[in-house]
C-alpha cells in the first residue's frame, strides 16, 4: 500500500516514523512551510520535512490547498499541490496534525484517514491534548477516522482510550498520544489492505471544540479557583506557559498543586514561601502550592531554588 503522508510536528512525525518502520511505501509527504523560530529565529523545517528527507522522501510545502483562494500564491502553489497529487501513485492519504484544511477536491482523490488525539465526538478541532487537560477531563484517546469537509466530523475507523493522570501535562500526554496514534494508524491501514476496515458515525452527543491555544491565555487570573488553575498550568506545559507578573516580572509557571485553604487573602498573595512549604498563593478558592517556576532568562526551578532568587514575603502574583 501506497501512503501519501500530510503532518507537521512531532506528534505527527511518530506517526510516519511508524509507517516507515512497517514498510509502507511513502512516496510523497506534505507539511506546512518552514517557519522563522528559537531566538535567532532563522527558518526552521517540521518535525515531518527533517525526516521525510532523511529518507528521501519528496516533500511539498504549498501555502494552501485551497485552488480557489483569492491571493494569487496561494492559489498557485495549491494547483501545483493538486496536480501532483493526480500525478502521484498512491492508494491512501494518512493526515495528522497538518494545519492545513484540505478541500473537497483533495479529499475526493483518494481516502484520507485521519490520527485525531481525542475521543471523538469531543475535542474535535485544533488543540485536543491542552483542551481535554484543561477541563480536567478523566480520560481522553485517539481516534483514526475518516475525513469528511466537516471539521473533525468524519466517521470513525478505530479508537483507543488513555487515562489522564494526576501528573499528566500536555507534553507528557502529548507523548503518549503520538506513540497510541502511531501504533492505530499501522493497524488500520493492515485492516484497510483485508478489506476490513469498518466506518462508525460519530455520535450526535457530546460535541465539543478545541479552540487553538493562544499565548494570551497564559497569564493567569487568580481570582479564579486554585483547581481550575492548576489545571490550566498542566494544560499550558509545555507551550504556551503559564505566566504570572511578580514584581514587575513576568514569571512562568510550570507545575503546581491545588490546596484547601480558608484564606481570607486578596487571590495572588503569597500565603507562605520557604523551603518547607514551598510557594502557597492564595485563590478565588483554595490555594495554589507553586512548585515549579522560572523568571525571565533562567532555567527552570523548583520552587525551593527559585526562593533563592527572590524575596517573596508580603509579595503578590498579578
Amino acid at each position: 500500500m501506497k501512503v501519501i503522508f500530510a503532518g507537521t510536528p512531532e506528534f505527527a512525525a511518530v506517526a510516519l516514523q511508524c509507517l516507515l518502520d512497517a514498510g509502507f511505501a511513502i512516496p510523497l509527504v506534505l507539511t506546512q512551510p518552514d517557519r522563522p523560530a528559537g531566538r535567532g529565529m532563522q527558518m526552521h523545517a517540521s518535525a515531518v520535512k527533517q525526516l521525510a528527507l532523511k529518507h528521501g522522501i519528496e516533500v511539498l510545502q504549498p501555502l494552501s490547498l485551497r485552488r480557489d483562494s483569492k491571493d494569487a500564491q496561494r492559489a498557485a502553489e495549491a494547483q501545483a499541490a493538486h496536480a501532483r497529487l493526480l500525478a502521484t501513485d498512491y492508494d491512501v492519504m494518512v493526515v495528522a496534525a497538518y494545519g492545513l484544511i484540505l478541500p473537497p477536491g483533495t479529499l475526493a482523490i483518494k481516502p484520507c484517514l485521519n490520527i485525531h488525539g481525542s475521543l471523538l465526538p469531543r475535542w474535535r478541532g485544533a488543540a485536543p491534548i491542552h483542551r481535554a487537560i484543561e477541563a480536567g477531563d478523566d480520560e481522553t484517546g485517539v481516534t483514526i477516522m475518516q475525513m469528511e469537509e466537516g471539521l473533525d466530523t468524519g466517521p470513525m475507523l478505530a479508537v483507543e482510550r488513555v487515562t489522564i493522570a494526576a501528573q499528566d501535562n500536555t507534553g507528557s500526554l502529548h507523548d503518549k498520544l503520538a506513540a497510541l496514534g502511531g501504533k492505530m494508524i499501522v493497524a488500520a491501514l493492515r485492516k484497510l489492505e483485508q478489506g476490513a476496515l469498518e466506518a462508525v458515525p460519530q455520535p450526535e452527543a457530546g460535541v465539543t471544540y478545541a479552540a487553538k491555544i493562544s499565548k494570551d491565555e497564559a497569564a493567569l487570573d487568580f481570582n479564579l479557583p486554585a483547581l481550575e488553575l492548576g489545571l490550566k498550568i498542566r494544560a499550558f506545559n509545555p507551550f504556551p506557559g503559564a505566566s504570572a507578573q511578580l514584581g514587575g516580572v513576568t514569571v512562568k509557571l510550570w507545575a503546581a498543586e491545588a490546596l484547601e485553604s480558608d484564606s481570607e487573602e486578596d487571590p495572588g498573595q503569597v500565603l507562605a514561601a520557604d523551603a518547607q512549604h514551598g510557594i502557597v498563593v492564595a485563590c478565588g478558592a483554595g490555594a495554589l502550592r507553586l512548585t515549579e517556576l522560572q523568571k525571565p532568562g533562567g532555567k527552570r526551578l523548583p520552587a525551593a531554588e527559585f526562593i533563592k532568587g527572590f524575596a517573596l514575603d508580603g509579595a503578590r502574583f498579578s
